[in-house]
């Protein structure tokens, strides 16, 4: 149903919007404008839970786990989640400058739609500041004040401060570490369940946005958004594909027989867009593949809960979408950073619906793209939230399975965990 209406809301913002267009009335346009500061009210409202819903999630995934656990089956699984992450990230910045390149769009087009975005000044001067230096990158990582990275949204630097934070959480009695975490996992509840009440009301800030954009821009932002939506599509598919091959050598798993074991999996992520929907079928797979007791019951968990491996697509595909929308030019060095940013932001996209796109609200203001594009995104997002959350499963088990012939393991049957399916919501990218 939220997905039908928010669809609904796009579709009524275009037609509207496209039909003042087409009559060419001032007077008309400027009416259908007035619904612009409503939907600013809806982005805004996206953007002030993006910081304090990420610290939190953090924080409590990262300082909870005190007991050093992990072992080597841990080590090995984050090192090939940081692999295929920057597998995505390559993979996307090989491939999407030319897919975006080949949209279809008018510079007039463009300069009607950046024309109705509500940016300021400050946002639109970050198109002509010289992206900074590697040293000067480096060095930005550690931020000298937490709280002004926080205001400023500078991710990167809020992320190493709260991992040290965390990791510092870890060191401590557990008598003063319980009272942090019970706090930060107040707020990360308290986030969660206010970026449900702003998505349930998703389909009349994106009318609000739509209309007014298309009525400048007329027809062709409903191509750009058809052509969004086969692109990411065809990128996600493709990952994916690539991903059979390196579950099968690295696994040492017959092609034919890892297609099958995933399958099930790929339907449950293809029909509910949740990882966390798909984990029981997942243990399942890992248990016709042979996989150890030990993978199937921590691996494959830990994965669907914390590892987007479409994240960078996601983000990568979306930014650059949205800057040839608004006419915003991105130079090398800033494509790299989105994409090491959608990577190493991945593990911290908060369980809720869209939330690879709530988090992207920061990356576009940095790089002059107005962030009410955030709409656009959300909007279009049903087929490609279906596609990032099958190459998400099946990078799981493909993960599963090279942690599964690197390390040694029992060969304890699994049992699928019934309560994750439970739990399972509708969130990933």
């Amino acid at each position: 149903m939220r997905v039908r209406r928010v669809v609904g809301g796009l579709i009524l913002g275009l037609i509207l919007g496209s039909v003042v267009a087409s009559t060419g009335n001032d007077a008309a346009i400027r009416a259908v404008g007035w619904l612009q500061p409503i939907g600013q009210l809806w982005v805004n409202a996206i953007r002030m839970t993006v910081v304090p819903l990420v610290v939190s999630l953090l924080f409590v995934s990262v300082a909870r786990d005190a007991d050093r656990r992990l072992g080597r089956m841990g080590v090995v699984t984050v090192i090939l989640f940081v692999v295929v992450l920057l597998f995505s990230a390559v993979l996307a910045l090989l491939l999407t400058p030319s897919l975006m390149r080949d949209m279809k769009l008018t510079p007039a087009a463009a300069e009607a739609l950046r024309a109705s975005a509500t940016t300021s000044g400050q946002h639109a001067a970050a198109l002509h500041t010289p992206l900074p230096g590697f040293a000067a990158w480096l060095t930005s990582l550690v931020p000298v004040n937490a709280v002004g990275a926080a205001a400023e949204g500078a991710m990167l630097p809020l992320i190493v401060f709260t991992l040290l934070v965390a990791l510092a959480a870890r060191t401590i009695d557990a008598r003063l570490r319980q009272p942090l975490l019970d706090v930060f996992a107040g707020v990360a509840a308290v986030m969660t369940r206010l970026v449900e009440w702003i998505i349930a009301v998703a389909p009349i800030g994106i009318f609000a946005l739509i209309a007014p954009a298309a009525s400048r821009a007329g027809v062709t932002l409903a191509g750009a958004v058809a052509y969004y939506v086969v692109a990411i599509s065809a990128v996600l598919l493709l990952f994916a594909l690539l991903l059979y091959p390196i579950a099968s050598i690295g696994g040492r798993i017959p092609l034919p027989r890892f297609l099958r074991a995933v399958l099930p999996a790929q339907a449950v992520a293809l029909s509910s867009s949740s990882s966390l929907a798909s984990l029981p079928a997942l243990v399942e797979g890992g248990m016709a593949l042979d996989l150890p007791a030990p993978v199937t019951g921590f691996v494959l968990p830990l994965s669907v809960s914390a590892f987007k491996a479409a994240a960078p697509i996601t983000w990568m595909v979306g930014t650059l979408f949205l800057a040839r929308l608004y006419g915003v030019t991105l130079g090398g060095g800033a494509l790299v950073m989105i994409a090491l940013t959608g990577a190493a932001l991945s593990l911290t996209i908060p369980g809720v619906p869209q939330g690879a796109q709530l988090m992207l609200a920061p990356m576009l203001v940095t790089y002059g793209i107005p962030p009410e594009g955030i709409a656009l995104l959300i909007a279009a997002d049903t087929i490609p939230d279906l596609m990032g959350t099958m190459a998400n499963v099946t990078a799981d088990l493909a993960v599963s399975a090279v942690v599964g012939a690197l390390v040694p393991g029992d060969d304890t049957p699994a049992v699928v965990a019934d309560s994750w399916s439970e739990s399972a919501s509708s969130a990933d990218a």
